[in-house]
């Protein structure tokens, strides 16, 4: 991920922290919390929400006994006229879709964009790059086609950038560049089609305006052709089939819950 020196501000984001300590105060023990979303893929709209996402640590008690707790929490809010969306998993799910392959949660842990850390955070942080495979490029790829099928449907400029940035991190990740969400970023490192920083431009303006003046049929081959990339770079990939990291991230779930 690339590191701002004020990454927060740098992204157009007010301090958050003060956010994160109320709703700690609140009964939510969490381990971390970052921004996701538009902000951290480098393309926030003027009225777009904060994303929030981050890993929580249940209680033993809500573990052995009757009363089960939530393994994912929801919180939305409004604090003075900015809309938070604040997305939590257990520590122990949120390990268990770092090893499905899951360029979500990987994005979300790694994210420059931090609100709220800790030493486990540091820790899931070291071992990201031991779950990371050449499977990943099957997420990055659906994800994709499902925001594609979106544009399809409505024409809105965000669904295609979500189709850009997947594909794009997809592909960076395979040529082992690591983990890259953060779109004006990818366009350094990864050949895409000239318009994309006039759409990003464009998507600064509304979260839900139409992606005006594109053909649709030009652009279709646009993502035709990175999807074709996509697979040339995996097939080509160094990284491993296999995690190397489920021993290392078992062991952390056990100590922390353990200290706790």
């Amino acid at each position: 991920m690339t590191i701002h020196a004020d990454p927060l501000s740098a992204a157009g984001l007010p301090d958050l922290r003060p956010v994160l300590v109320e709703l700690t105060g609140r009964g939510l023990p969490l381990l971390l919390a970052t921004v996701s979303g538009a902000h951290l893929y480098g393309f926030p709209s003027r009225d777009s929400d904060v994303d929030l996402r981050g890993v929580h640590l249940l209680p033993l008690a809500d573990l052995i006994g009757l009363r089960e707790g939530e393994e994912t929490q929801t919180r939305m809010w409004d604090r003075e006229g900015l809309e938070l969306d604040l997305v939590t998993h257990d520590l122990l799910k949120f390990c268990r879709l770092m090893l499905r392959r899951n360029g979500y949660v990987l994005e979300q842990l790694l994210s420059p964009l931090v609100v709220h850390t800790s030493d486990v955070h540091g820790e899931l942080a070291a071992l990201a790059p031991g779950v990371i495979t050449r499977g990943h490029a099957h997420h990055y790829r659906g994800f994709a086609a499902t925001q594609w099928r979106l544009y399809e449907k409505n024409g809105e400029l965000k669904p295609l950038l979500y189709t850009f940035r997947a594909l794009l991190t997809g592909i960076h990740l395979m040529r082992g560049g690591g983990v890259e969400a953060h779109l004006p970023t990818l366009l350094g490192h990864v050949t895409a089609p000239a318009y994309l920083p006039e759409l990003i431009e464009a998507k600064a303006v509304a979260e839900h305006g139409p992606a005006t003046g594109m053909g649709i049929a030009h652009v279709a081959r646009d993502v035709e052709t990175l999807h074709a990339v996509l697979d040339e770079a995996q097939a080509a990939s160094r990284l491993p089939d296999e995690s190397s990291a489920q021993d290392a991230l078992h062991d952390l779930v056990v100590r922390t819950r353990v200290a706790a």
